[in-house]
Parts: C-alpha cells; structure tokens; sequence
C-alpha cells in the first residue's frame, strides 16, 4: 500500500491525526533548531545554545526586566561577541559603538533602526526616534536649533526657575523626615520639559506630586517589554491580557494628553522653545497632529525620565560613599557665595562634580539596554566580523560599562577614573557612549547636562544629603524594562546654614 494512502487512513482516526499534527510540529521545531545551531549563517559565534534555538529565552529575561545583566555574564563567558537570539549580536567593543551607530566608511549606508525594538506597537505614529533614515534628518534638522548649547543659554532663566521651585519645595518638605529624591527630580525634569516642549509645566512641583500623564507614562513603560515579545511570538498576544488594565488605559490617554497639549502648543504661536522649529515646518514636512504628538511625547519622554534617572543614580552613589560626598561638598561650597553664582557656565568648572555625573553616567546609564540597528541587503563589518543580512547588533550599555576588561574595579564608584588617577589609567573610556554616537545619537545631550549640573550642585550646595536606612540597598533589586523600575530614593535633608564661612 502506498504511504500516501497509510498516511490517508491514518486520519480517519482522530487520535491518529492529533498524533501526526504533533509529530509533523516536532519536526518542524526540530529542523528550525538543528539550523539555528549548526547551519544558521551566525552559527559561527558563541553563546548559550537555548538562545541560539529561538527568542523564547530572550523573551524570557526580557518581561522578568533582568535581560541586560544576563548581557554582562554571558559577555563574561563568551567574549566580545556573542549570539543572544538566532538572528542577534550583542557586541561589547569600542569599535562597535561606531560602525552599529556611527557613519559608514566607504559611502555605505548607516545600519537601520531594529523594527522588532522600535515598532512594536503598530498604533504609534512615527516620531524621531523611529523614523526613517529620510524623516529623521528632516526632523533633527528642525529640532537641532532647540537643543543647541546657545539655546540652553537662551532657557536658562526658565530652566533656573524650576530648579527654585525644587529647591524651595525640598526646604519646605524635609522637617517631616526624609524626602523621595527621585520622584523629585521627576517633578522638575518634567516640568522643565513641559515648558521647553509644550509651553507649560506639567505642575508637578507646584502640586507636590506627579501629573496624571507624567505617572501614565511612567507606569506604561513595562508594557513595551510584554510588546517586544508579542512581536518574535504573536500568538503570545494573550500575555496582554495579563497587563493590568490601568497600565493599557495609561498607554492610550498618555496619547490623548499629547494631542490635546500640542493642540494649546499651537495656539501659542511662535516662541523659544525645542518644538517651535517643528511646527513653524509641520506644513513642508508634511507632519500630521499626530505625528507631531508623537515627537512631543518622545521628547517629553527622553529629555525628562533619563535626566531625573542620571540624577538618582548619582545621588545614590554619591551618598553611599562617604569620601566622595566629603569631596563634592568641599569643591561645591568653596567654589560659590551663593546660589545665584551656580549657572550653566560656572558649573563647567567644578571638575570633580563632572566626574560624579560621568562616573554615574557608567554605573547606572539612563539608557541601560542595547539600542539594536539591522544590517542591510549587503550585509556589514562590525568590530572585524563580517555579518550577513538581516543581522540585528546592539552594544547593551550597563553590561559594557562592568566589564573589568575596559574598567579597573567596574562595579565600584570612582569618579577619579575621569580626573587622571593612575590606578584607572587603562580603563578604556571610548567603550562609555552614554549618549550614543553617529547621525542619531541623543538630541538632548546638552540639556541633560545642563540640567543634572545645575541641579546637583544647587542640592549640594543647600543641603546636608544622608540617605535613609530603607534605601540604602536602593539599587540592587532593581529590574530594567526598557527603563529602570526604580524604588523610592529617601534621603534626609538638612538645610545649610549659609551664614556659615564657605571656605570652612
């Protein structure tokens, strides 16, 4: 009898052919895995074989929010370069920084951005973030004069207004005992951007406590790790069933605050601040509302939770380490008479401060993932390896910045690896790129650091900082979903008696 007709009375039988159906899909699986592992064009490079086989670990650590301190043991284990799904790299090396991110030699084109990272929820318009090797150059064009080092000069005023308001609140709220110093900062990260991109504050100093679409925002960012995994597993869609509810609703009315706020933004007319450029242009672009929503939500996003993330970390380790502390308030209080001497331009000067940011900046990056690009129909070189197309390559910033082969002691806090100190003489800085390089990388470099300057030097400079028993292990529970999912940071604040000599 033929195999066919076998085959065809076999079905008669419904065991029989729920019995082929799982063995045709063991087949199935079974070949897909034999190629990952041994005929795959990145076959080639070491990493766990489980990773190698399919997404499903890689999902995996992702939604438990631990993926990118797995990154740093299995760089530890297997070197530079090292397979972490069946069509991805992770690269820890300086020179990758520059041919994922950088420039292409020879006139090739720049690798794109990942749509498996950056378009994972189909809803969302696109913005300068996801946009497209074209739209972006067209939009950073417009945005670039916003961010400028003059403009940051221009917003100074504005941007010293609310650190007043942070630094009055602090003094009005720390005889009640210690205050949560990363919500905090949030509250004026926020505002601050709110103004610079929507021509209003979000209240959340003058309220004490977050805005409604500052907390939807902060609350939806998990949510993009459960989308990411939805995309390499859609029939993993139920897992959005899981989300609570508030978090989705979060997501859609932190969109419909965009629209309604850019709509007043509008309305306002021509002013000073980092989306003007955009609008004046939104009719040559071609930009609709809710692309133009979008690139205000993005900014809102990048130029505040980061800053406000670089400002607690630092904190943090600033407090945790008594010779340091002692260190920044000697150079902050010998330095100023008052707090009307702390601008944009006087900070620059306070070196050892500027070494606590860069030193932050490493330990704890605002941006602790990899930021994956794709290589195109000719494939690419990266880091000396040539890789084919279709190859998804990221440099996953925490796990790069703990390596002891680039930094001497990695997971200790030393500023003075940035001031020359022999011991950290071979530390390879080039490997730190906090703000990534090339054609994309971060808009708000200069307002970061203009911010996160002027408000650490003023805490300083009008407080005593000693961080709470509770928070003391602030740091080492903590998982990253995209962001960090960060505890309270409670510190004690003790108001400086300025009538003090400050050279004392």
């Amino acid at each position: 009898m033929a195999i066919s007709s076998i085959i065809f009375q076999s079905l008669k039988s419904p065991e029989n052919a729920a019995l082929l159906l799982l063995l045709s899909i063991t087949i199935y699986l079974g070949s897909i895995a034999v190629y990952n592992l041994y005929f795959h064009p990145l076959a080639k490079f070491p990493g766990p074989k489980w990773h190698a086989i399919s997404h499903l670990a890689y999902c995996h650590k992702l939604i438990r929010g631990t993926w990118p301190f797995d990154v740093l043991l299995l760089h530890e284990k297997y070197g530079d370069v090292v397979r972490v799904a069946p069509n991805e790299l992770a690269f820890s090396t300086p020179e990758a920084w520059k041919d994922i991110a950088g420039h292409r030699t020879g006139g090739g084109e720049e690798l794109s951005k990942y749509e498996g990272f950056y378009k994972i929820n189909p809803i969302e318009a696109s913005n300068i973030v996801t946009a497209s090797r074209e739209e972006h150059g067209k939009l950073r064009r417009e945005l670039a004069h916003g961010f400028s080092e003059k403009s940051m000069r221009e917003q100074e005023p504005m941007i010293g207004k609310y650190i007043d308001l942070l630094i009055q609140r602090l003094h009005e709220n720390c005889i009640k005992g210690p205050v949560n110093l990363g919500a905090w900062y949030n509250f004026t990260t926020f505002d601050v951007i709110g103004d610079l991109a929507f021509g209003e504050p979000f209240g959340c100093l003058e309220s004490s406590e977050y805005h409604p679409w500052v907390k939807m925002i902060l609350e939806s960012a998990r949510l993009g790790t459960v989308l990411q995994a939805t995309y390499y597993f859609p029939i993993l869609k139920f897992l959005l069933l899981l989300v609570p509810i508030s978090i989705k609703e979060s997501s859609m009315r932190a969109r419909e605050a965009a629209h309604q706020k850019v709509a007043k933004r509008i309305e306002k007319g021509s002013r000073p601040d980092l989306i003007n450029g955009l609008l004046y242009s939104k009719q040559s672009l071609g930009l609709s509302i809710e692309q133009l929503a979008e690139n205000a939500n993005t900014l809102v996003i990048a130029g505040s939770e980061t800053t406000a993330t670089l400002l607690s970390g630092a904190t943090f380790h600033i407090l945790t380490n008594p010779d340091v502390l002692a260190k920044l308030t000697a150079e902050v209080r010998s330095t100023f008479a008052s707090d009307d001497e702390i601008d944009i331009i006087s900070v620059g000067g306070l070196k050892y401060m500027l070494a606590c940011l860069d030193e932050a900046l490493r330990m704890y990056p605002p941006v602790p993932i990899g930021l994956p690009r794709i290589t195109g129909k000719a494939g690419a070189t990266v880091s000396g390896e040539y890789l084919p197309a279709d190859t998804v390559v990221a440099v996953y910033q925490w796990a790069s910045y703990h390596r002891s082969k680039y930094f001497s002691k990695p997971m200790e806090f030393h500023p003075e690896r940035f001031l020359g100190a022999e011991e950290f003489a071979h530390d390879n800085r080039e490997m730190l790129q906090p703000f990534s390089v090339g054609p994309r990388n971060c808009l708000g470099r200069n307002l970061a650091y203009a911010e996160s300057r002027l408000i650490l030097a003023r805490m300083v400079f009008n407080f005593d900082m000693r961080i709470a028993d509770e928070s003391k292990d602030w740091n080492h529970a903590q998982k990253i979903y995209f962001l960090w999912h960060k505890g309270p940071l409670m510190v004690y604040l003790t108001p400086v008696n300025k009538d003090v000599n400050r050279h004392a």
